[in-house]
């Protein structure tokens, strides 16, 4: 579990193994369409103050991803900007010209963070070489996998230069998965989250409504908190102005460890998203 000191505010973030600051707190584009709601939210998240934009290639959005980017005024350098390669462009060679494809539809030369974006099977391992070859030539500041389980992480590390820096899991009460977690955080690999929310599913459940009341606070916020005190980033999805604001209002309170132990304790197994193990790739 990380220092509760070092949670402080929205600008706020975890430091990679190399030495690159994540911040704890980003905003999810999954599903935002490449129209002017994506570049919207964009702008709406910088404009609130968050500074971690999530993308990848299969959302289709990277375009206007950018255009939010820019029409926000800030500059490049203040922003973490991630993306993600997909599974029909994995291989070596696919994966550099997929690289050079996501950062010409955002609109940039570089990005704070790459990553796989599920374990392909038989071609993972080609593409992380294309990954650590990128980060070589300072393309990318940060490079890391999305959806892989332990066996996948163990298989790549055997052959691996350079271990992963981050792991995108799905992760929500329903699914802590605390010992991936901890084999993450042994190996130096810093765990995010993606469908913190279960994708709305949390918000039909009274599982956290007790929580909320007791702090105060909405179910959303309170999960987000859970997420940070674990050492979790988190980067929720919405393209409303107020609810990418709510989000980020979970700097005032601290979830009890007995809190944090009930929410752990909630773990049933339940994906709201596609198994490693069996996706159809």
């Amino acid at each position: 579990m990380q220092n509760q000191t070092k949670i402080t505010d929205i600008k706020g973030s975890f430091e990679l193994r190399n030495g690159v600051q994540m911040p704890y707190l980003g905003l999810g584009t999954y599903q935002s369409d490449n129209d002017q709601e994506v570049v919207n939210a964009i702008k709406s998240a910088i404009k609130i103050g968050y500074r971690h934009i999530d993308t990848a290639a299969i959302y289709k959005n990277e375009e206007g991803v950018g255009e939010g980017i820019r029409e926000s005024g800030i500059d490049r350098s203040e922003l973490f900007l991630v993306s993600k390669v997909w599974n029909d462009d994995q291989g070596y060679d696919e994966t550099l010209k997929a690289f050079d494809e996501s950062l010409a539809r955002l609109g940039v030369d570089y990005l704070d963070l790459y990553l796989i974006h599920w374990p392909v099977s038989g071609k993972y391992k080609e593409t992380w070489k294309a990954l650590e070859y990128l980060y070589a030539q300072k393309k990318i500041k940060a490079i890391g996998v999305s959806n892989f389980l332990q066996h996948h992480l163990e298989d790549l590390l055997k052959d691996c230069e350079i271990v992963p820096m981050v792991n995108q899991m799905e992760f929500h009460p329903y699914l802590v998965q605390q010992e991936l977690i901890d084999y993450c955080n042994v190996n130096g690999i810093q765990y995010e989250s993606w469908s913190p929310f279960m994708q709305g599913k949390v918000f039909k459940l009274d599982i956290c409504d007790d929580l909320a009341k007791k702090y105060n606070k909405s179910v959303a916020q309170i999960i987000l908190r859970w997420n940070l005190q674990k050492g979790v980033v988190a980067i929720p999805k919405s393209v409303h102005e107020n609810r990418i604001a709510s989000n980020a209002d979970i700097f005032d309170f601290l979830l009890s460890d007995e809190d944090i132990a009930f929410l752990d304790g909630l773990e049933t197994g339940e994906r709201t998203g596609p198994d490693p193990d069996n996706f159809n790739f």
